[in-house]
């Protein structure tokens, strides 16, 4: 391996990007000294599962935008967005062939941006399931244990920089997929405000606006400027997401003030949680409380079964317009056999929904979401675990898996903290602050008010002063 590439991961992106800018390194070397990493290290967590080589030295050699991460490989999660000439499978064998004629918006940002984008990340079928366990391309592998998940649905994402393959990656939330991978693999995952990144020009929302793109990092200054590149509304866009006072990277280390945190350890989808993740959640509270902010106990209350039976719809309903698009595109009907197992069971539940359900989930996450904003009325910040349980081991979570009761218990255990803040469109990290006696990551959620990305930011980039997590590192790195 050469040097660089045995110290590339010293480097978070802008670390990376002023070594570019300097002439420390050129961009040709910067990548080659990924595809070695990507060599060496996906073997072991099946992270990268479309190799982009040729795209990336194509790119450098017609000359890269002078941009805030010039030079720096990047990832896009093979999910939700496309890449001129590349495949998007969404992690379906329906899919396999899907090559697009033109780019996500998002992408032009990121090429804007400076970014080398080297490969697609793995994902679930369609996204559905917080592990990453395709059959199109088999499971990506935690890189601190390599029998336990590395979350989903932006696994491949997150295993690929826990791995040190590079220092972030492309990922997406419609559930908890940016904040789970990154509880999961010890990383910073922010899901930005609803709308606060474009999703078209194909759409104008993911999943009836709960879902949208970002990215898992090691640092929060990664997270940060990286939003700062991507996000505003986008010509068409039905709606966007209030504008900042600032640049998002100008939070970063900016004063926070004393905030007002109300801390859950239960979840808004009922189920056990973890001993371990509420300890996670109480000393990050005890950390809060060093650092100078409020902590009590308090929670938004909202109708929790009318919620799950909304949010079932909606996934429901939009799962089945895409792959039944898909397939009218292929000339056929769509056939239990182009699915995995449980993907078809949503696909079945959706046929016995009505348009007055789909309009009544509408109207349901549109009053939850007003419950969790009145609640932010009297705090700045919710803390939570991130997830109920540490990672799952493989196989629990696969969408083909026989069980279907251990999936959705498991399931629940992953999104019950997270997916709230789908539904209400508010910004929410997960921030990896402890680590199970297991060895594995636990994350902690801190969620804030609509557009208000810059108070995660300014308390996020206070925890990494206080409890920095990039030195710590899974043995496979």
């Amino acid at each position: 391996m050469s040097r660089l590439a045995a110290d590339l991961e010293a480097y978070d992106g802008l670390g990376l990007a002023e070594l570019i800018r300097k002439k420390e390194v050129t961009p040709d070397e910067v990548l080659a000294a990924t595809l070695e990493r990507i060599d060496a290290r996906n073997p072991a967590v099946n992270a990268v599962v479309t190799r982009m080589d040729d795209h990336a030295r194509a790119a450098i050699r017609a000359g890269l935008p002078d941009g805030p991460f010039r030079g720096v490989p990047y990832l896009l999660k093979d999910l939700g967005v496309l890449y001129t000439g590349t495949i998007t499978s969404f992690g379906s064998r329906l899919y396999a062939g899907y090559t697009a004629d033109h780019d996500s918006e998002i992408v032009a940002r990121m090429k804007r941006a400076g970014l080398v984008i080297v490969g697609k990340s793995n994902t679930p079928e369609m996204g559905i399931a917080p592990s990453t366990e395709p059959r199109l391309f088999g499971p990506t592998r935690n890189p601190w244990k390599l029998s336990h998940s590395a979350g989903g649905s932006s696994g491949g994402a997150a295993a690929a920089v826990a791995a040190g393959i590079l220092p972030m990656a492309h990922a997406t939330d419609g559930g908890g997929s940016i904040r789970i991978p990154a509880s999961a693999c010890g990383l910073f995952g922010l899901k930005p405000t609803r709308a606060r990144n474009p999703a078209g020009p194909d759409a104008g929302e993911g999943w009836s606006g709960a879902s949208i793109g970002h990215a898992v990092t090691w640092t929060v200054r990664d997270s940060a400027a990286l939003l700062d590149a991507t996000s505003g509304p986008d010509v068409g866009d039905p709606y966007w997401a209030p504008p900042p006072a600032r640049p998002f990277l100008e939070e970063v280390g900016r004063e926070s003030g004393r905030l007002r945190i109300a801390l859950s350890v239960k979840p808004w989808l009922d189920g056990p949680v973890d001993t371990e993740c509420v300890e996670a959640a109480r000393g990050a509270a005890k950390l809060c409380v060093s650092l100078g902010h409020h902590i009590e106990e308090a929670r938004p209350q909202i109708d929790e079964a009318a919620w799950a039976q909304a949010t079932l719809v909606i996934v429901a309903a939009n799962l089945t317009f895409a792959l039944e698009t898909r397939a009218a595109a292929l000339g056929r009907p769509l056939g239990q056999d182009d699915v995995e197992r449980l993907t078809w069971e949503r696909v079945q539940q959706a046929k016995g929904f009505s348009a007055a359900d789909y309009a009544r989930a509408i109207h349901t996450v549109h009053r939850t979401g007003r419950a969790v904003a009145r609640f932010l009325e009297s705090y700045d910040v919710i803390l939570t675990p991130t997830m109920a349980k540490p990672p799952h081991p493989l196989g629990v979570l696969d969408l083909s898996s026989p069980d279907t009761a251990a999936f959705v218990a498991a399931r629940t255990a992953s999104v019950g903290f997270t997916a709230l803040f789908n539904s209400s469109g508010h910004p929410a990290m997960s921030v990896p602050l402890a680590m199970s006696k297991s060895g594995l990551p636990l994350g902690v959620q801190f969620a804030a008010r609509f557009g208000d990305e810059a108070t995660l930011f300014r308390l996020a980039s206070q925890l990494e002063a206080a409890q920095p997590w990039k030195i710590r590192r899974p043995a496979l790195a």
